[in-house]
This record gives structure tokens, sequence and C-alpha cells, in this order.
């Protein structure tokens, strides 16, 4: 029979083990066979780690009958086969079945037929005092797995004494590996670890080890959520050199540990004594709301805003408020989120922390942005960015800038959001912000895309997926896969844009993102029409406007009644052959025009009045269409606050304005003829690249109509020949750098 540390191996041909019995002080007749005596003499003195002497060979018929019996003793189970085998390094079997074996007074009933103690107990004396420590010491931790970090705190030594302790548990059986330099306690084990520290430690250095595991916790959840955030202000130069102690091979190894561990952080957490260092605390919850907040597991989040509420500490509170506002958006709960951090802003600033209100402000000004209240968000970002200017705050400022170049763009200020972007990148990477670089390079493409630069705009979204995965950042993901359905859409391809989309789609259910899933819907809709199913794009443009009513999101709103309008006008225009009867898809467009106005979006406001001219002309009501054109002429040349005319916008008003003017001219139809006729000539000299394909080809169609005078009596024409602007005319805003 061969031994060897954490094993016990039997061999015996004339039977198998006996099965496990209950110990008592005299055999009976059928019982084992007494141990063999050792030798006369006095026994070898030996260390708890010293090796004990070379294993019998496999021909001792008393070797083996005594193994035999330490493994019936254990009865069969592997953990008590583990570290009885490994304590055969250092007690030959025969000693270890006489110390199990022997009869214990004060067993209570029933414990002398469990083994599990016993072997424990036995297995423990061979442990040097710095290791037995630790192992009493590691119930503290619970169910979490531990390495040299964990080891450190607990003993409050170095980190190289702590390896070796941790070693020596692990030869020892007491403790089971998991990953790499990390381990777990047996549940048995942490039992009797757990009655070793409530015999042998005092309340004192009990709580103090927990107080130096809290730190521990803290450090390494801290250094985890910065490799994935970059050093924001809550974490930059928190826990100096954190990094360096508890650094971890990859992103994805430090995100593997957090999840795996959150459960038992939060545990210990929820059982820390009230002297436990608070800033540890409040770093160690400020992490795990992150963690929270990146995984979407706001279950968790909720119980821990419940602990925060039981322990009445305001430093606690807010921090975590402030993520349970974060997470109401997520959830689409955009009214309490807006509230919710309305409040926090005002805690933070009470308490004068500069910091923090700042960061809150930027997420009030998002939580804006998704309610399509554009220019308060930009006021609110605006505010956050005054304070984030200082020396400092660059990690912090960077993650505020992205979020106001997501309103610009919505504004129609698609310059403005690209220089805001290339900033926030750079900051980002100086940062080492993993996350916050894939949301700028998802907002960069999404600008890109608003500009029409498709394969621009791809690349980017492909870089911020590789990124979102590097963070695990589901939501994120589903996201990216709604703007490449996107993408696909602008540049005319409408089956890959639904595939893309229902893909999404499902992607946006399964992390519980209402925005993301009725801007999902929204776009499938439209890439439905695109297809060539208008019925069913307007039937999904139907559900995305109810879902952004309930938010509520107001430029959401607008956007899904504007196309639902849109759609419906020229699905009834096609059933009937004219545009009569569009009372409904007029009243849409009317709303559309107004949340479009309320949320502070120029761009949609201006593309809405061409649509209800449309309608107007096709109603022979030319003059108030032609107001609607001048309308919407006046906005597009201004150039939404940039003072860069949107030139594509600006084409289509134009072109419509002259198919009007003959109909609705002051001077009459040959003078608005002629007038018309000298504006599209105008307009085809005045060629550029952004202009819209389809206006070139309408241009030169209605100036041959121009040609042939056949007066005002046929009315307009345009729609019937089709020369008005379509879905694709508005995915693009027209300026140059």
């Amino acid at each position: 029979t061969g031994a060897r540390p954490g094993s016990v191996t039997v061999r015996s041909t004339r039977c198998r083990p006996s099965p496990p019995r209950r110990p008592s002080s005299a055999p009976s007749a059928a019982g084992p066979s007494p141990p063999t005596a050792p030798a006369p003499g006095p026994a070898p003195t030996r260390s708890p780690t010293a090796p004990a002497a070379d294993p019998p060979a496999p021909d001792d018929p008393d070797a083996t009958a005594a193994l035999e019996r330490l493994a019936a003793a254990c009865a069969g189970r592997p953990l008590l086969l583990r570290l009885l085998g490994a304590a055969l390094e250092h007690r030959p079997a025969a000693d270890l079945v006489r110390a199990l074996t022997a009869p214990v007074s004060g067993d209570a009933p029933g414990e002398a037929e469990d083994p599990t103690g016993r072997v424990l107990s036995l297995c423990a004396e061979h442990l040097g005092d710095p290791a037995r420590r630790l192992l009493r010491r590691l119930a503290v931790a619970g169910r979490a797995a531990v390495g040299p970090a964990a080891a450190v705190a607990l003993l409050d030594t170095d980190r190289a004494a702590a390896t070796r302790h941790v070693e020596e548990l692990a030869r020892a059986g007491f403790l089971q590996p998991v990953r790499g330099n990390r381990h777990r306690l047996h549940e048995s084990v942490r039992r009797f670890a757990r009655a070793l520290l409530n015999e042998e430690e005092t309340a004192e250095e009990r709580a103090a080890a927990r107080e130096r595991l809290i730190r521990s916790y803290a450090e390494l959840a801290d250094t985890v959520i910065r490799l994935v955030d970059g050093n924001i202000t809550t974490r930059t130069d928190a826990l100096p050199g954190a990094a360096g102690r508890h650094g971890f091979t990859s992103l994805a190894a430090a995100l593997r540990w957090l999840d795996e561990e959150a459960d038992f952080i939060t545990a210990t957490l929820r059982h820390a004594d009230p002297s436990v260092d608070r800033d540890a605390m409040l770093r160690l919850l400020g992490a795990l709301c992150d963690w929270c907040l990146l995984r979407g597991d706001l279950h968790r989040l909720g119980e821990l805003n419940a602990m925060v509420r039981a322990l009445d500490e305001e430093r606690f509170t807010r921090s975590v408020r402030w993520r349970t506002g974060v997470a109401e958006r997520q959830l689409g709960e955009l009214d309490k989120a807006r509230t919710t951090l309305t409040s926090v802003v005002g805690l933070y600033r009470e308490d004068r922390n500069r910091a923090g209100a700042a960061r809150a402000l930027r997420d009030l000004g998002i939580t804006l942005q998704h309610q399509g209240r554009l220019p308060e968000a930009a006021e609110r970002l605006g505010e956050a960015l005054e304070t984030q200017a200082a020396e400092g705050f660059a990690a912090d400022r960077a993650w505020t800038l992205h979020a106001l170049a997501a309103v610009e763009r919505e504004r129609g200020r698609v310059l403005t959001s690209g220089r805001l972007l290339e900033e926030a990148l750079e900051l980002h990477r100086t940062g080492g912000s993993v996350h916050g670089e894939a949301w700028t390079r998802f907002q960069l493409a999404q600008t890109l895309l608003r500009r029409g630069r498709t394969p621009d705009a791809e690349r980017e979204l492909e870089a911020a997926a590789d990124l979102y995965e590097r963070s695990r950042d589901p939501r994120g993901g589903a996201w990216v896969l709604t703007e490449l359905g996107r993408a696909r859409l602008v540049d005319g391809d409408g089956t890959g844009a639904v595939e893309r989309l229902e893909t999404a789609l499902t992607r946006h259910r399964e992390t519980e993102d209402v925005r993301g899933e009725a801007w999902t819907l929204h776009h499938l809709g439209l890439a439905l029409e695109e297809r060539g199913d208008p019925a069913e794009g307007v039937r999904l443009l139907e559900r995305a406007r109810g879902m952004f009513n309930r938010m509520p999101d107001i430029h959401g709103l607008a956007s899904a009644r504007h196309h639902s309008g849109r759609v419906t006008r020229d699905v009834r225009a096609e059933a009937t052959g004219s545009l009569r009867n569009s009372g409904f898809s007029r009243q849409l467009l009317l709303d559309a025009r107004r949340d479009f106005r309320r949320a502070g979006a120029p761009y949609g406001d201006a593309w809405s009045a061409l649509e209800l001219a449309v309608v107007d002309a096709g109603n022979e009501r030319a003059g108030q269409a032609l107001e609607l054109t001048d309308e919407a002429l006046a906005v597009f040349t201004e150039g939404y606050g940039e003072g860069v005319p949107d030139a594509r916008g600006t084409d289509w008003a134009r072109f419509l304005r002259c198919t009007l003017l003959p109909l609705a001219s002051p001077g009459g139809p040959e003078v608005g003829a002629v007038v018309a006729q000298e504006e599209l000539e105008r307009l085809r000299r005045e060629d550029h690249p952004l202009r819209d394909p389809a206006l070139a080809d309408a241009v030169e169609a209605f100036a041959v109509m121009l040609g042939r005078d056949r007066g005002p009596e046929e009315g307009w024409t345009a729609w019937r020949l089709g020369l008005v602007p379509r879905r694709a005319a508005a995915d693009v805003i027209g300026v140059t750098d």
C-alpha cells in the first residue's frame, strides 16, 4: 500500500474494507482486530510539519489492515479520506486508527457516530499555529473562495507567509482548490473552523479579522470596477497600491472573480460588525452597486438598498440611492429615476461633495435625455462639466462628455457631438476605462450614421461590441446590435436590418432594458417598411409609441408618431390613389411636431413640417403647405444652433417649395412657375456630395413638368410622380466640418 498527501489507497486481495461501525471502548467478537502494538522503546518525536517515515511495503499485512480500518473509520467519505491521506505524512495509519476509535467522554448522542469532527480535530493537530489560526479565521469569509490576499488580511501578515500557510492547509486537505491560487472551505470544514474560532479567539480578535477581510474585499472589488470604469473620482487614489497587490491576470479574470464571489461578499458585508471601518464599507458598497448595474442584477441592488437603510448612515444611503436612480432609468421608470437622482444631487451638495454632485448631475442629465428633455439635459450636463474642469476630474469628465455628445446629436448638432466624443475617447483611454471607451465608440457610431458615414459607423460599432464583451456588459452588446441593424437600414438593406434588429430585440428583453426594446421596435418597424411590409411596420411603430408614452420619452414618442403618421399616410394613399382622407396621419404628424419642439429637437420638427406639407398639398391646401415648407427651410438653414446649414434638409425644403409655387404664389400661377423654374435651376447648379440621390432625379423630373406648362388645373402632381422625400432622406444630417 502506498500513501501520498491528500489520498489513501487500499489494496487487498483478501477482503473489502469493513463498513463503518460505531466506535466503542470494547470491541465485540465480530469487531475488528486490535491494532498491532508498536515496537518497544520510546516513540520518535516528530514536529507537526516533519515528513513521516517511508510508507510500508504493499505486502505488509498489518499495514494493509490498518489502512482498511482507517478507511472504514471515516465511512468512506472523500473529504475525510483526503484529510487522513495527508495526515499519513505525520503519523502511521495504526496511530490514526487508535486515535479515531478511542472512546471520548462527553460525546452527545449521535456525535460519536459521525467521524467528521474527530477526523478534523485529529488532522488539525498536525498544523502549525499560524496555519491553525488561518483555518479558524477562514470561517469569517463564509463560502467565499479565498486566496493569498484574504489570508494576508485574516492573519495580518505579509503575503509570502500567508501564501505558505494557505499552501499548508491545502496540502493537509482542509482547502479545496477553485482556480489558480484560490481555495474554498468544504461546508463541514467551515463549520469546524467556526467552532474553533468561537472557542479559541476573543470577540475583539474576530471583529478585527472581519474588518481586515472587508478592507481586502473592498480593495479587490474596487480594483475590478476600476479596470472597467477607469480611475473615476470614486476610485482614484482611494486605495493606494491596491492594483499592484491585487492585480488580476486579465479583465476577464477580474470580472469572473467578482461574478463568483458577489454573493459571499454581500453576505460578509451584511454581517459586518458596526465598528468596521466605514470608508472600507462604503468602497465595497460602491463597487458592488456598480457591478450590479453592469450585470443588470437589480435584485441584488435592491438588497443593498435595504441593507443601507437599516444601517441608517447618510454616506451609505446616498451612494446606493444614486445607483438605484440609475437602475430605475435602466428599467424605463424615468420619472422615478429623475426624482431619485434629483434628491441625490441635493444630498451631495449639502455635504459639499463636488465630485459626487457632478456625477449625480451627469446621471440626472442622462435621465433627462432619455425622457427627451434635451435642453434641460444639456444644462445639467453642462453644470457637471463646469465642476469636472478642475484638476483630478478628467476621468469623470470623460463620462459626462460622451453623455452630452449624445444629447447634442439628438438635437441635430452632429459636429459638436463629434468633437465632444473625440475628447471623451482620449480621456477614457488615458483613464483606462474599457467601459467608458465602449459607450463613447457606440455614441460615435450613432453620430457617424447621422452623417451618412455607414462604413465608419459599423467599424466603431464592432470596436464597441468587443469592448462590451471584454467588460461583460450584455446591455451594451444589445444596443450595438440595434445600431448595427439601423446601419443596415441607412444603407438600404431592409432584410439585413430586420435580422439584426430581431436579434437585438430578444437581447434587450433578456436584459430588461425597456428603452432599448422600444427603440429597437421603432427601427424594426422602419426596416419592415423598407423591406416592403409597411402595414406590419406601422404595427410595430405603434407598439413603440405606446412604450415611449409610458416611460415617458418625449423624443422617442415624437419620432414614433412622425414615422407612424408618414407610413400610415403612404399606405392609405397607395390604397386610394390620393392623399385625401389623411386626417389621422395629419394629426400624428402635428403631435410629432409638437413633441419635437417640447423635446428641443429642431431637426425632427423641420422634417415633420415637410411631411405635413405633403399632406396639405395633397388635400388642396397649397398655401398652408407652402408656409410649412418655409418654416422647415428656416430651421434647416439655421443649422440647429451650430451655424452650419443642413444641406440635405435644405434641398428638400427648397424643392417642395418649388412644386408649390405655381399653385400658391401671391403673384399668380404664371409668376409662381417662373420663380419655381429659377429656383430649380439654382438648386441644380448648387449640387454637393451630401445631396439625397433621390432629390437629383426629382429636380430633373419636375423641371420637365414645368417646361410643359400644363397650368394649375392639374393640381399638385409631385406625390403622384413620387417627387417627395422618403424615409431615407431624413436619415442623414447634411453638414460638413
